[in-house]
């Protein structure tokens, strides 16, 4: 699994770029941004990641209640860091300040962003990565209830379908529906149904369980459907590239017919592309106003090719420096707006320094992100993974019945 490692690390590199163009580089964000988006040629290819390795730990594990642990040990200590430390640069002034509205119903915000689902809830991100662990919750729901529905080697048509309304439906969908209409109510509905739904899921009653489900399908949908931020042709595509991440490690591990399973992956990226250039309907309401454009659909179909290319070399020996680099990518991910705004502070006006001083910052930028994700990842992560580890090793229970076949399967690189 180096291979993922590697490609964690690449993409973790590319998103800290691109979120210091505007700070350091604008002759990059003027000439070369309008044509590719390296953001998100980055996300893209964590989202394929997740979708290759996260189904597969849940049927490694054969138990929701140990995946799920897992999960929230996985994700919530180095996030609660981050909010942290954004929170404290915001209050100092060192920052360019929190999003606007973020303040006006605190509680409600913190609840949002407990569930890690703010934005498909209409709040505003405390840290500008964090709306991608959204539709990292979104899909951890949707595979969570497949397993525990017996829904078997379906990722290929779950994919081409999330594909196929991407590219049809997608332009013509809401954007932020709920949210704008019930701005308070959103996000506490969706928290309580969140909490009834997992708790659901995980009971020993088949009654119970199936009524978890429905509710976290139902949840999942809706919001992806009808409160998306960024619009349905986006939230769409991202739901099909990480289904497609995981029919891919399906038809790689000789879980689903090959050649069927390939030709409807194979559509996924050709529907995505053809999603981002197509043009917004003028008649829908609440729609989104503009396509998402050239640069979009280039940086996603980058994202495709890498990902297809470190997956011919997975039996190559990667670079040891993107290997580590792939294992402290999450800390990298969430820490790095942190020191780009620290640097903006520090650094001063950038019109007037010389290329070659901006490019010393940008030394000096990367540098302090990995210093600080290397620490984080040390002091943070690994000890909050052991200790979920052992908490899901201290009460056995009997696995539920799995979404795939319980065929052995290799140690994944943590996602």
């Amino acid at each position: 699994m180096g291979w993922l490692d590697a490609l964690r690390g690449l993409a973790a590199l590319v998103v800290v770029f691109e979120h210091s163009l505007d700070v350091l580089l604008p002759e990059v964000r003027r000439n070369v941004s309008p044509w590719f988006d390296f953001g998100r040629y980055g996300v893209f290819l964590f989202f394929l990641i997740s979708g290759y390795v996260v189904p597969f730990s849940l049927v490694r594990r054969g138990s929701v209640r140990a995946f799920w642990v897992g999960r929230l040990f996985r994700l919530y200590p180095a996030w609660f860091v981050s909010v942290g430390l954004m929170l404290a640069l915001g209050v100092t002034g060192v920052s360019w300040g929190l999003p606007n509205g973020l303040g006006d119903r605190p509680w409600i915000s913190a609840i949002a962003h407990l569930t890690m689902l703010q934005d498909l809830l209409g709040v505003p991100n405390v840290v500008n990565v964090f709306w991608t662990l959204s539709y990292e919750m979104v899909f951890y729901l949707l595979i969570t209830a497949m397993f525990i529905a017996g829904v078997k080697g379906a990722s290929a048509r779950v994919s081409l379908g999330f594909g196929v309304a991407a590219a049809m439906l997608g332009v013509s969908l809401p954007s932020g529906l709920l949210a704008t209409h019930w701005p308070g109510a959103t996000p506490m509905v969706a928290a309580f149904a969140l909490a009834a739904g997992i708790a659901a899921m995980v009971s020993g009653r088949p009654a119970v369980r199936r009524a978890g489900v429905a509710i976290v399908a139902a949840l999942a949908l809706t919001l992806l459907v009808l409160d998306s931020r960024i619009g349905g042709v986006e939230s769409l595509c991202i739901i099909a590239t990480m289904f497609a991440g995981t029919a891919v490690r399906g038809i790689q591990d000789g879980r689903m017919p090959a050649r069927p399973a390939a030709a409807m992956v194979a559509l996924v990226p050709v529907l995505t592309l053809l999603a981002g250039l197509r043009p917004p309907t003028t008649w829908a309401a609440d729609g989104y106003s503009q396509s998402l454009g050239v640069d979009w659909s280039i940086g996603v179909a980058a994202a495709w090719l890498t990902f297809l290319g470190g997956l011919a070399l997975r039996h190559r020996r990667m670079p040891r420096a993107l290997m580590w680099l792939g294992l402290v990518s999450y800390s990298v991910y969430l820490l790095h707006p942190v020191i780009v705004q620290t640097v903006w502070r520090v650094a001063g006006e950038r019109d007037a320094m010389p290329l070659g001083v901006r490019l010393a910052w940008e030394g000096v930028l990367l540098a302090a992100v990995l210093v600080a994700a290397g620490l984080a990842h040390r002091y943070v992560e690994r000890p909050a993974q052991h200790l979920g580890r052992r908490l899901t090793r201290r009460r056995p229970r009997a696995p539920e019945p799995p979404a795939e076949p319980p065929a052995p399967l290799p140690e994944p690189a943590v996602s």
